[in-house]
């Protein structure tokens, strides 16, 4: 009798080791799940880190040059935009001139010490760099092509005047840049007088493995 009602009943598989072994892939799902959230987090957080502390050496930067330059900016003699010093190119060099003026060299000889100083706790170099307006150079002027070569002589007058007052030569070289870059419009006089300008940037120094790699 007990034979027949045991042989009626169904074997089933037992379902707490079921259970507990699916609890355990839920469980090491979430981990997998967990770990990745957080490894995201970190990388974040480490981006954010970084961002903060160039933001703060970029502002360090900054308040060190304005430090640095402080007579000629309080003269308004220059002006200090973004780590660019300015100088309008009408303090420099008469109108289709490339030939320093006494004014300008007055301002490159304040500029020479601060900048010297400068470039001696840094490892940059200066970029002289200069601009024209949209006129082309006056009929007649056979010394300058067009304003590519006026900015471009401008730009080494520049910085021959700043390597005779004592910066390295070897921390300063010249870019021409003509009309292509304007900070004003050219439609008026005082936008084209701010657009003649010579500026000088301080810009990291190009590594030995960055000129090896251009060879």
């Amino acid at each position: 009798m007990n034979e027949e009602i045991d042989g009626g009943v169904e074997q089933t598989a037992p379902i707490w080791p079921v259970f507990g072994d699916l609890m355990s892939v839920l469980l090491g799902a979430f981990v997998l799940i967990l770990v990745g959230v957080i490894g995201v987090e970190m990388e974040l957080s480490s981006k954010l880190e970084q961002e903060v502390k160039q933001r703060q050496v970029e502002t360090q930067r900054r308040m060190t040059l304005e430090q640095a330059l402080a007579g000629p900016l309080a003269a308004g003699r220059v002006t200090l935009v973004n780590g660019r010093i300015g100088i309008n190119g009408s303090v420099l060099f008469k109108l289709n001139s490339d030939q320093l003026q006494p004014e300008g060299r007055d301002v490159l000889k304040s500029l020479a010490a601060p900048l010297s100083a400068w470039l001696k706790t840094r490892d940059e170099i200066l970029m002289v760099s200069g601009f024209t307006d949209d006129r082309q150079v006056r009929d007649g002027n056979r010394r300058f092509a067009d304003n590519w070569e006026l900015s471009a002589q401008r730009a080494l007058t520049v910085t021959r005047a700043l390597i005779d007052e004592g910066v390295p030569s070897a921390s300063v070289f010249a870019a021409a840049f003509g009309s292509g870059q304007p900070v004003s419009s050219n439609a008026d006089e005082d936008g084209r007088a701010r657009n003649r300008r010579v500026e000088i940037a301080p810009v990291p120094r190009p590594s030995s493995a960055t000129v090896k790699s251009r060879e």
